[in-house]
């Protein structure tokens, strides 16, 4: 692991998570629902008139927290950038979904947000805004990390679990 790797995966994150954010009154329209996570999360913690405000810093720094665990777990993940990107934020929407019902029963302004469960439309507007969020993530951190890319992808072992002989041979102290 390296402070650098995980840094450059974090700007790429906060820079998916700021191309959601932008995105969102575009896909309110497209997919009619008035569902925003940055007033999920800023009406979460406020009620005042600064939501917005706290909104877009949560969901900026929680896209760079995934941001800066997936360019440490890259290297693991097999597929183009792109593509092990999307895969891993899909996977963390599909993953978090069933959590909208918690989230509706005790978030602080939920007389004020739209119902999510249960609402196809809203799953698919979720889906559409990971997708978009992995394939910037997948882009930037990729072009950020490319020095890095000389790493090897995988611990080298046998299929008996005690390594690779071939490895041991040729490795330098």
């Amino acid at each position: 692991m390296t402070a650098s790797r995980s840094l450059n995966g974090a700007i790429a994150g906060g820079l998916g998570a700021a191309v959601w954010a932008a995105q969102t009154p575009l896909d309110k329209r497209v997919f009619g629902v008035d569902y925003s996570d940055v007033e999920l999360l800023g009406k979460a913690v406020t009620r005042g008139s600064e939501w917005r405000a706290v909104g877009i810093a949560l969901h900026i720094g929680t896209g760079a927290a995934f941001g800066a665990l997936y360019a440490q777990l890259r290297p693991f993940l097999f597929g183009p950038p792109v593509l092990r990107a999307m895969t891993a934020a899909l996977a963390e929407n599909f993953a978090s979904w069933p959590l909208i019902d918690l989230a509706e029963e005790h978030h602080p302004a939920k007389r004020e947000l739209p119902k999510l469960s249960g609402n196809p439309r809203a799953l698919a507007q979720a889906t559409w805004r990971h997708a978009l969020f992995g394939a910037v993530l997948g882009i930037v951190e990729q072009r950020l990390n490319r020095s890095r890319e000389a790493e090897p992808p995988f611990v080298p072992v046998s299929s008996n679990g005690h390594g690779n002989i071939e490895h041991a041979a040729t490795a330098t102290a």
